[in-house]
C-alpha cells in the first residue's frame, strides 16, 4: 500500500516538474528581448543612442541592441536596406533617399537640429587657405570643399552656402573623400580648402594651428534637420510596436543628454556622468581629460521625442532634385513615416 501510494506520488511530482520546465522555458522565449541593432558614427551627436544603451533603457523595452559603427553616413543607409542594421541615425543623404524610393527604408524621427543660442556645425578652412584670403564663407567661391561622397549632407551644406552668398553652385569645388577621417587629414594638411562639421569635431580642430573656424551652418541653413532616426520600411510597416519600443527608449536617451550637456539643468555631477558615458565611444582613444572638453563643446540640441523637422527634410529632397541626384517624381511620403512622431 505504501509502495503504491509512494509510486504515485513520485509520478506526479515527475509529471509537474516536466511541466514546471516546460512552461518556464515557454515563459523564456515569450519575455526574451527582442535583438535589434543600430548603425552609428562615433560622434557626440549620436550621444542618445550611447545613453540609452549604457542606462538600460533599450533593455526596459525589451530591446537587445547591439550598436554598429561607421565611417561614413550613406553605408548606414545601405546597411538598413540589406537588413544588416535595424535602425540608423544619420543625415538624410542621395543614397538614402535612393534607397527610399525603391521601397527599402524610412525616416521615423528628427535627432541632430540646429538652434539658435547652442553651437551647431562650424565651417573650417585650412590654415594655408586661410592665409590666402578665405576669412568667412563668403569667399568660398573657387576653393575646395570637403565632403564624404556626392548628395551627402556636406555636399548639401557647401551649395547652401553658395545659395545664400550668390554665387554658382559650381563654384565650390566639391572633392569626395569618402571618410571624415580623411577629410579631417586633407583639411589640415591644405589639401583642401574648407568643410563644415559638427562643433565636438570642429572645435577640437580649431584649437590646432592648423585649421580656422570662419562661419556658422545655421547662419545659412535656419533651423537645419541634420540627422535622422530611420529604420526599414519593412520595420515600420510590419513591426511597428517594435519601432515603437525603440524610439521611446532612445528619446529617455535624448533627455538625459539634453538635460545634462544642453539646457544643463540636471547639474554638474550628471554632466560630468554624461561625457564619461559618451567618451566611452567618442575619442575613446584618448585619455579622459584630452577628450572631456571637445565632447561638452560638442552638445547640440537633440529633438525631444524625435520631433521630425518636416520642413527643412522637404527643403533638402528639393535640392537633392535640383541636382538631379534623386528623381524628380520621388515624393516626400516615399521618404518619411510621420506615424511615430510628430512633424511639424
Amino acid at each position: 500500500m505504501y509502495s503504491m501510494k509512494k509510486h504515485h506520488v513520485l509520478k506526479f511530482l515527475a509529471v509537474g516538474l516536466i511541466t514546471l520546465i516546460s512552461y518556464s522555458g515557454t515563459l523564456s522565449n515569450a519575455t526574451a528581448d527582442d535583438k535589434v541593432s543600430v548603425g552609428a558614427l562615433r560622434f557626440t551627436s549620436h550621444a542618445a543612442t550611447f545613453v540609452a544603451y549604457e542606462r538600460g533603457y533599450f533593455k526596459e523595452e525589451g530591446l537587445d541592441v547591439d550598436i554598429k559603427f561607421f565611417q561614413a553616413a550613406q553605408p548606414i543607409a545601405v546597411a538598413i536596406a540589406s537588413g544588416d542594421v535595424d535602425f540608423g541615425i544619420a543625415p538624410i543623404s542621395a543614397g538614402m533617399i535612393n534607397l527610399a524610393d525603391k521601397g527599402a527604408i524610412k525616416v521615423i524621427g528628427g535627432v541632430l537640429h540646429e538652434e539658435p543660442g547652442i553651437d551647431g556645425q562650424m565651417i573650417l578652412a585650412s590654415k594655408k587657405a586661410y592665409d590666402a584670403g578665405l576669412t568667412s564663407p563668403a569667399e568660398l567661391k573657387g576653393k575646395t570643399f570637403g565632403i564624404t561622397q556626392a548628395g551627402s549632407s556636406f555636399h548639401y551644406v557647401a551649395h547652401k552656402i553658395a545659395d545664400k552668398e550668390g554665387f554658382a553652385r559650381s563654384d565650390i569645388k566639391v572633392k569626395s573623400l569618402q571618410k571624415v577621417g580623411v577629410i579631417v587629414g586633407a583639411l589640415k594638411s591644405g589639401q583642401i580648402d574648407a568643410w563644415s562639421i559638427v562643433p565636438h569635431i570642429a572645435k577640437g580642430l580649431a584649437k590646432g594651428p592648423t585649421v580656422k573656424v570662419i562661419g556658422k551652418v545655421s547662419d545659412y541653413i535656419p533651423d537645419y534637420q541634420v540627422s535622422t532616426v530611420f529604420t526599414s520600411a519593412d520595420n515600420a510597416a510590419k513591426k511597428e510596436e517594435l519601432v515603437k519600443r525603440f524610439l521611446a527608449a532612445f528619446s529617455k536617451g535624448v533627455d538625459d543628454f539634453n538635460a545634462a550637456l544642453v539646457d544643463k539643468t540636471a547639474g554638474d555631477v550628471a554632466a560630468e556622468d554624461m561625457v564619461k558615458l559618451i567618451h566611452k565611444y567618442v575619442y575613446a582613444d584618448r585619455p579622459y581629460e584630452k577628450a572631456a572638453p571637445s565632447i561638452r563643446n560638442g552638445a547640440m540640441r537633440i529633438n525631444k521625442n524625435v520631433r521630425l523637422n518636416l520642413t527643412s527634410v522637404k527643403d533638402q529632397l528639393a535640392w537633392f532634385q535640383s541636382e538631379n541626384l534623386v528623381s524628380k517624381d520621388f515624393t516626400i511620403e516615399k521618404l518619411v513615416d510621420p506615424k511615430f512622431v510628430e512633424t511639424y
